[in-house]
This record gives C-alpha cells, structure tokens and sequence, in this order.
C-alpha cells in the first residue's frame, strides 16, 4: 500500500533551516495579486514593508507543507492525485520582513476517507526570540483510503445566510499561477497543462495557497485596517479549484459578538461560474483597542 499510516505517523519529526528577506516578501505580496492599489505600498514597497501572515506559507522559498508531506516515510504517492485540502495557521508574533529560523515538521494524523486518504503535516517555526508561527496542510490523496483508519474530523461547515457584510472582487490575472510559483511551489499542476490533464483538469489550475494569499489580504485590507498585525489565526478549506483568468468574489461576515477580535468569516467563490465555491474559512484577530469599521 503505498500510504503507510503506522510509517508515517511513526516517523520522527523533519528539521530545517528557512531564510528570507525584504525581496522574497515582496515577490510572494506580488504573486497573491498585490500592487493594483496605492495603498498596496505596505506590501510593495522596502522601505515600509508590512509582511502578510500567509507569507508563512512559503517563507524559505522550500516546497509547502502540502508537498512536503509526500516525501515521509511510509508515504509513496502519484503527486498527480495529490491535491491541497485545507490550511491552517497560527500566527505567534508578528512575521518579520527578514529572518534565519528553524522550521520543525511532522506528520500528526492520517485519515481514511474510504476512496482517499488525508495526510496532516503540522510545521512549527521559530527563531533566536521565540515561536514565530505553528501551521498544518491537509493533502488529500485520491486512490489512497479503504484500510479500516480513522476517518478524522469533518472539516465542512455551512456558509453564513444572508447577505455578507463586506463583498469584494479580485481579478486573477492570466499569469498568475507563474507569478506565483516562483515563491517555492513548483507543481507542475500550475503550470504544465499535460501534467494539468494527467491530474483530471482542463487547464492548469491557480494553487490554492494563492487563493489563501488573496483572501486574507482582502479581510485585512477590508476589516483590519491594512494591519497585517492583527491576523491572530486563519484557517481555511479548499472547495474547489480557481482558474487563472477567473474573478474571485470574497464574502465576509464578522461572527456574533461585539468587540474589535471577532472572527471573520470567509466565503471565496469564482464569478464566472455562478460563484461554485473554492474556499470557506475563518480569520481570527486580535483587539488593538480600535473600533472595525462599520458594516
């Protein structure tokens, strides 16, 4: 069988050094589509350079987890029928625009879904002052289920009713998927159309991390200020895929309550085709004492 749950949990955690500057920051801030609006200087521009926590995502330039997850033992698999199911990250302290930090990887659950198996890498970073940052990738690998495993958590939860308190529209451009590979995640699936093909898509299709990218810049750009500081937490389930060309309609509602750290919650779908979704997810923010602006 060539997922070996026992293997893989089994396996000792993986260790590696990760490194960045201002450049890497700004290329990755580029790929997710920023620099359309004077007020993307933050992410732009060197000299006031505000870091996106979905950086997190690809700092080190190395494979993201949802690759990296692969390549453990135990765990031998087509990348072809390997697709990202989900994304979760939990920010310490604020990423900082340069860095040499220790990132610590391992697998921490597989489940059998019966016609698939979902590999959980979790990834803790830190530097000389600390934790930085914890996160997990989901892989979702069809073919690979039907052993008798824990099936694992339902990771499906309804869309808010009603109207969304902010909506906000995001042209994806035609070359985005380039753009953005060359962050760290080199998967032909987003740029080879034969491997696309191989792999059950019309056309390359956008990686999901850039949707990710995308939206959290919308809930900060939009609920947060532009305040990259506030992202205490942002989890998110791929639903479906994006196509570079394709417009993105970002829903957001905060979640009950009163206060400046209510949940955001998000609903991303793709207008082009009568907004099938691609990702619903929730960002969790801290209060700095100011009032969000009004719905």
């Amino acid at each position: 069988m060539p997922i070996d749950a026992a293997q893989a949990l089994a396996a000792g955690p993986r260790t590696s050094r990760v490194s960045w500057t201002a450049k890497d920051v700004q290329l990755y801030h580029l790929g997710i589509g920023a620099g359309a609006d004077p007020d993307d200087l933050r992410y732009t521009l060197e000299d006031r350079l505000h870091v996106l926590p979905a950086f997190a995502t690809v700092a080190g330039g190395g494979a993201p987890g949802v690759i990296r997850a692969l390549s453990v033992p135990g765990v031998d698999v087509d990348l072809a029928r390997a697709l990202h199911a989900g994304q979760s990250l939990t920010v310490h302290r604020p990423v900082p625009v340069r860095a040499t930090a220790t990132a610590t990887s391992r697998i921490t659950a597989v489940y059998d879904k019966g016609t698939a198996a979902v590999l959980v890498l979790r990834t803790e970073v830190a530097d000389a002052d600390g934790p930085l940052w914890t996160e997990e990738a989901r892989t979702y690998v069809r073919g690979e289920g039907g052993w008798g495993g824990e099936r694992g958590p339902s990771v499906r939860s309804a869309v808010p009713a009603g109207p969304a308190e902010r909506t906000v529209r995001r042209a994806v451009r035609a070359d985005q998927a380039l753009l953005y590979r060359l962050s760290g995640d080199l998967n032909p699936l987003h740029a080879d159309p034969e491997f696309a093909a191989r792999a059950g898509f019309e056309r390359p299709v956008l990686h999901g991390l850039c949707t990710y990218g995308m939206t959290l810049k919308a809930v900060v750009d939009t609920l947060l200020g532009g305040d990259t500081g506030r992202v205490r937490s942002y989890e998110a389930r791929f639903a479906g895929v994006v196509y570079p060309g394709e417009t993105l309609r970002i829903r957001l509602w905060r979640e009950g309550g009163t206060g400046v750290d209510r949940a955001v919650r998000v609903a991303v779908g793709v207008v082009e085709r009568g907004d099938a979704l691609v990702l619903d997810g929730r960002v969790l923010p801290h209060g700095d004492g100011s009032v969000l602006p009004p719905g």
